[in-house]
């Protein structure tokens, strides 16, 4: 059983910071492409930021600039500062991975999602 536990959600006024938190644990082989999703009231879930399991990262235009990914492999952790937070990326944000487990089985994973409220 894999689960992925994301953490570092909360309120922040606009102009703050926030550092949210991913960490993979259960019978893990690999973790491929990992990603943050984020899904405001009524909108789609949008991808935020992706990074590969060599480090190369990608991220949605409104946020380049301001958010950073960064993963470490050897703890199953993943990370995304955010700085100069908006109004606009309050969202409940997502970490998502497809994970080879040890049994030779591949499936993709969802966090259970972490609140972001940017809001004065």
């Amino acid at each position: 059983q894999v689960q992925l536990v994301e953490s570092g959600g909360g309120l922040v006024q606009p102009g703050g910071s926030l550092t949210l938190s991913c960490a993979a644990s259960g019978s893990i082989f690999e973790i491929y492409t990992m990603g943050w999703y984020r899904q405001a009231p009524g909108k789609q879930r949008e991808l935020v930021a992706a990074i590969t399991v060599d480090g190369s990262t990608d991220y949605t235009d409104s946020v380049k600039g301001r958010f950073t990914i960064v993963r470490h492999n050897a703890k199953n952790t993943m990370y995304l500062q955010m700085n100069s937070l908006k109004p606009e990326d309050t969202a409940v944000y997502y970490c998502n991975a497809p994970i080879a487990t040890n049994d030779g089985m591949e499936d993709d994973y969802w966090g259970q999602g972490t609140q972001v409220t940017v809001s004065s």
